[in-house]
C-alpha cells in the first residue's frame, strides 16, 4: 500500500521503494561568500535547506543520526578566480577523517569568471559524527567568491548502509 507508514513503503503499481526515514539532505549557499581569505581552511555557509529528511541538518554541518555509511557530495562555485593562487583545495571533513583529493590549479593564464569544484565520498561515520565542507585558496590576492543561489554552491548527503 502506497500510504501505508512504516520503515519502507513498496509503490502497489510501479513497485518503487521508499524509505521516508532514511537520514538524507541537500542544502545550498543562499548568497555569495565574497572574498575568501588566503591561506586559511574557510567553512563553507550553506543557509538554505532544500531538504533535510530526519532533520540532521544544522549550521553549516551534518550530524550522523545512526551509525553508517553515508554518501557526501558537494559542489562548489568558484568565482572570480585569482591566476596567481598555487591551488585551491576543497574538503569534506568528518569527525573520523577528511578527504582532500579535490584540488584545481588555477593558473589559466589569466584569471577566471567561474570554475566549478566538486566531489563525492563515501564516508564511514559513527552516530554523532559530524560533516561539513571547507575550501581554500593557498597564495594569491583574497578575490574569489563562492557563488549561491539556485544550485550552485550545495552539500548533500544521505545513509547508503
Amino acid at each position: 500500500n502506497a500510504n501505508a507508514v512504516g520503515v519502507q513503503r513498496i509503490d502497489d503499481t510501479s513497485g518503487a521503494v521508499t524509505m521516508p526515514e532514511q537520514p538524507a539532505f541537500l542544502a545550498r549557499a543562499s548568497s555569495d561568500q565574497n572574498n575568501i581569505a588566503i591561506d586559511t581552511d574557510v567553512t563553507v555557509l550553506y543557509g538554505t535547506e532544500v531538504f533535510d529528511q530526519g532533520g540532521d541538518f544544522a549550521s553549516n554541518t551534518f550530524t550522523a543520526p545512526v551509525t553508517g555509511r553515508y554518501l557526501l557530495s558537494f559542489g562548489l562555485r568558484l568565482q572570480n578566480i585569482d591566476s596567481a593562487a598555487s591551488s585551491y583545495e576543497a574538503k569534506i571533513v568528518t569527525t573520523n577523517r577528511y578527504y582532500a583529493a579535490f584540488v584545481l590549479d588555477p593558473d589559466f593564464g589569466q584569471d577566471n569568471g567561474y570554475f566549478p569544484l566538486g566531489g563525492t565520498v563515501l564516508a564511514d561515520m559513527d552516530a554523532s559524527d559530524t560533516a561539513y565542507i571547507l575550501v581554500r585558496q593557498n597564495g594569491g590576492t583574497g578575490q574569489t567568491d563562492l557563488g549561491g543561489g539556485d544550485v550552485q554552491t550545495f552539500f548533500s548527503g544521505f545513509l547508503v548502509c
